[in-house]
């Protein structure tokens, strides 16, 4: 791989950045294990440049290319042919802080992202794409509750978790569940750009294949704020489906969403794992008995 001036330098020579002067900064981010830079010029971020596994920026390039008429998304500028980084264009804003409502930004992601998702192509395997080939969504569903558990460990009861894994069992048998979309895969605020308090962007996509609920009850669950059913219902009104889904589905979808988000936020986001353990009280009402 080449150093970081080198490749500018490349990129300037193929007429990919046309500015001659670029400084460019490494991005510190705990939601990728690539390495990501902000390259400027007069101090005005510009584009971003990421290093990765050839796989993950393919990955990258793919989505983004596929997408490429969704204004929420970066643009790609150049993707090197070994698929060792990828340039697109900056969004400007911040991820996480200063993002208004839940209920308006959700809104924004079903009406400007979920609803122009793509069936996947019927060879496409469900799944991570640069993850392990699965036939069943029910093997993605049962992987994140073993990952979940394994995180909450003894937060919960094992009694909880029982019933926790009754509901996926359920979820596994609505017919939706078979739905093949080309997802996002990661959209949550950690990944939401906001800019004046108003969502601007959505980067960093980990695609993934699977029904169209998943990537939408992600979004909502990825901030502890605002988990109503007046924020959820408001939004989910506006979802496309091809298939029906009920409100008792989409609260048990919810339901499962959140309980991964807890083993998430207990492994690297503990900061707000007491705004979900609160959640999860009201929330877990919709558990199945035993």
């Amino acid at each position: 791989m080449e150093t970081i001036d080198k490749i500018i330098n490349t990129l300037k020579n193929k007429h990919i950045i046309q500015e001659q002067v670029i400084e460019w900064t490494e991005i510190k981010s705990g939601t990728t294990d690539g390495t990501i830079y902000r390259l400027s010029s007069e101090k005005k971020p510009l584009y971003v440049l990421k290093k990765d596994e050839p796989k993950v920026v393919a990955a990258t390039n793919g989505f983004l290319e596929t997408y490429k008429n969704i204004k929420l998304l970066p643009n790609v500028l150049y993707t090197d042919e070994f698929n060792e980084f990828i340039v697109y264009s900056y969004i400007s804003g911040d991820t996480h802080i200063n993002r208004g409502s839940k209920s308006e930004w959700m809104k924004i992601i079903v009406g400007e992202l979920i609803n122009h998702y793509e069936k996947a192509e019927e060879n496409f395997s469900r799944g991570r794409v640069t993850g392990i080939n699965r036939s069943l969504w029910a093997d993605f569903n049962l992987e994140s509750l073993e990952y979940a558990k394994a995180n909450i460990g003894d937060l919960f009861s094992n009694e909880e978790h029982r019933r926790v894994r009754l509901l996926v069992n359920k979820l596994n048998t609505y017919e939706y569940q078979q739905e093949k979309y080309y997802l996002h895969g990661d959209a949550g605020v950690h990944n939401f750009v906001f800019n004046s308090h108003k969502l601007n962007g959505i980067i960093d996509p980990s695609p993934l294949i699977g029904p169209k609920i998943y990537d939408f009850t992600y979004a909502f669950c990825s901030s502890p704020d605002d988990l109503n059913l007046e924020t959820l219902y408001s939004s989910f009104s506006l979802l496309h489906q091809e298939q029906r889904i009920t409100k008792v589905e989409l609260l048990e979808e919810v339901l499962f969403q959140l309980y991964t988000r807890i083993g998430i936020c207990k492994k690297v986001h503990p900061q707000d794992l007491v705004a979900y353990l609160e959640a999860w009280k009201e929330w877990r009402v919709y558990l199945p008995s035993i």
